[in-house]
């Protein structure tokens, strides 16, 4: 038995277990503990909401610079006050390479083949 791990260690027993002992906060510091944790889950709460609200503004957008660009309605004026809507992670080359890659692993299924035997009705 000089192998033995894990919970049938020889010597320990129940009692052992039951004389250890473990110090707990007091009432009061586990109740401030648990409003602070309530407090910061709240709070990442409202950073997520935070956070899809903006990802939804930018798709609208997105989309809203998208159709004006289609339509022809992105003017040199409106180019120049918006620069960075238009460049960067932004621009037109970037965006193709975005739908390229959207593409290529998104192929699409092929039909399978009938073989001669198939296409020969009883």
């Amino acid at each position: 038995m000089d192998m033995a791990y894990g919970g049938g260690k020889p010597g320990l027993n129940l009692q052992n277990i039951r004389d250890v002992s473990l110090r707990l906060p007091s009432i009061e510091e586990q109740t401030e503990i648990v409003r602070r944790v309530d407090q910061l889950f709240a709070f990442a709460d409202q950073i997520e909401q935070q956070v899809a609200n903006a990802q939804a503004r930018v798709d609208k957008l997105t989309q809203s610079i998208l159709a004006k660009a289609f339509r022809g309605e992105l003017t040199a004026e409106w180019r120049a006050a918006n620069p960075d809507l238009i460049s960067g992670e932004n621009s037109a080359e970037a965006l193709l390479e975005r739908i390229k890659a959207e593409k290529a692993n998104h192929k699409p299924i092929r039909a399978r083949r009938s073989t001669a035997m198939e296409r020969v009705t009883p």
